[in-house]
């Protein structure tokens, strides 16, 4: 009986998923497009990880910032998640203002492709830096894997933002998140089969082939975004202008905006303490990069299993049925329970375990979630301020957590999640404040011709109790 109904339900799911794809035809194009971008990147995360716990400051930093610390008495090697997650937030800082100008000064036709076709350049000159054994080449790749990261998911969504509606995107992000999970899962599974075998330079190649699929992709979806813009007046094609900091003065100025990057510096952050102390264990329990990439990679693995199974039996139902409330606020429950656990019990598995769930209630509810607010809002808050706070509130959590773990791990993992534990009540705080303000905007964006199209005008933000 038991196997009669699973089976059904799955028939179902199934049959839904088919119904989607006949009511959007672009649906398919966003699968193929998410799958190949999280299959992409990856494929090079756990490289990414795999630097970051590395114990030889040869392989990860140039000579020169090798011969500098050790001038100053400074333990490099005790550092090196610390000055990785600075260089790179400073780095992030100077790509915002230029991505900023890209957004703002080429039409999304231009800036799009331009974007990729840059991110498939810099993987074929790591094959030559990895291939060559180029010292300093951990640091180079740990940087632009974060800034391509940070950067790609987030026009990515912008994009989508572009294409669905607000109701289309309750009814779908968990569809296409889930194809994304399925990347997710693939990215590591290529790496963990193939990293000891043909070693780290070739990965390069096999992610360069994903981030050419999504150029297909995003050609494809453009020609029927420009389409369906036209038939209900909307223009998202032509160039934004405005300034190239918009974003960051957007969320200055609206109070949804700002809420927004709260809680995502702060589930940042907390998960920044558990990232830490995963890295910890990892340099301790393994003795080469090759090992600590097949660690990694299971961990991804976990995580994105989970992940999948929540995204095709949950997310549509919640966001479609109780909206932001529910997909933010069961993540929030899991995060405080985890890390009061972690409190009281701060035992490796334990931190794998939370560390699985709440990176698994991150992709697969809160940012679909997230992201839903995007569909309804002008086109300036979806590019730059989702672009701004996805890239310098992100990292600014990153590094700022960073150095605070650097500091609390000195007095005991006890201590570490503690301190987490109150952040994690304050982000709780924030995400119920986004609600409030999520509530007042409308059921639809109102960027149309003779409206606030990509402006920031009090006209994109209705008084409350509309929508």
């Amino acid at each position: 009986m038991s196997s009669t109904t699973d089976h059904g339900a799955t028939a179902g799911r199934t049959a839904r998923l088919r119904s989607a794809l006949a009511e959007s035809p672009p649906l398919l194009w966003s699968f193929l497009y998410f799958f190949c971008l999280l299959s992409g990147y990856y494929v090079l995360r756990p490289v990414r990880d795999a630097m970051g716990a590395s114990s030889d400051v040869e392989a990860v930093f140039p000579p020169e910032m090798v011969g500098f610390f050790a001038a100053h008495g400074i333990p490099l090697q005790e550092l090196i998640l610390q000055v990785l997650s600075t260089c790179s937030f400073i780095l992030i800082l100077v790509a915002q203002p230029v991505y900023g100008a890209l957004v703002s000064r080429f039409p999304r036709g231009v800036f799009l492709p331009v974007l990729f076709g840059f991110f498939i350049l810099c993987l074929l000159g790591f094959h030559l830096l990895f291939d060559s054994q180029v010292a300093g080449r951990g640091m180079a790749f740990f940087l632009w894997v974060t800034v391509f990261n940070v950067f790609s998911v987030a026009v990515f969504w912008s994009f989508m933002a572009d294409v669905f509606t607000n109701a289309e995107a309750r009814k779908y992000y968990g569809y296409i998140g889930a194809a994304g999970t399925i990347g997710a899962f693939t990215g590591p599974l290529i790496t963990r089969a193939l990293a000891e075998k043909v070693g780290l330079a070739n990965l390069m190649l096999v992610s360069a082939c994903f981030l050419a699929a999504c150029v297909v992709c995003i050609w494809k979806l453009r020609r029927w975004a420009v389409s369906r813009e036209r038939e209900t007046g909307r223009d998202n094609e032509s160039a934004m202008g405005g300034d190239v900091l918009a974003g960051l003065k957007l969320i200055a100025k609206e109070p949804l905006l700002r809420w927004l990057a709260a809680m995502v510096f702060l589930g940042v952050g907390v998960g920044q303490l558990l990232y830490n102390e995963q890295a910890s264990i990892a340099r301790e329990g393994f003795a080469t990069a090759e090992a600590r990439t097949a660690y990694y990679a299971g961990i991804d693995i976990a995580v994105n299993v989970l992940t999948l199974v929540v995204q095709l039996l949950l997310t549509r139902f919640l966001l479609s049925r109780y909206g932001l409330l529910a997909v933010l606020m069961i993540p929030m429950a899991c995060l405080l329970v985890g890390f009061a656990v972690l409190t009281a019990s701060p035992l490796p598995i334990v931190v794998g375990i939370v560390q699985v769930v709440t990176r698994s209630n991150e992709f697969s509810l809160m940012k679909p979630g997230r992201e839903t607010i995007y569909t309804r809002v002008p086109r300036e808050w979806r590019y730059k301020a989702g672009a701004a706070i996805d890239t310098a509130f992100f990292r600014g959590g990153e590094i700022t957590f960073s150095w605070t773990y650097k500091v609390l791990a000195a007095f005991g993992s006890q201590m570490v999640f503690g301190v987490g534990l109150l952040f994690a009540s304050v982000m709780t705080l924030s995400a119920w404040r986004l609600l409030k303000e999520e509530a007042r905007l409308p059921s639809e964006r109102a960027d149309v011709r003779g409206g606030p199209a990509g402006g920031t005008d009090a006209g994109a933000r209705p008084a409350a109790g509309a929508g």
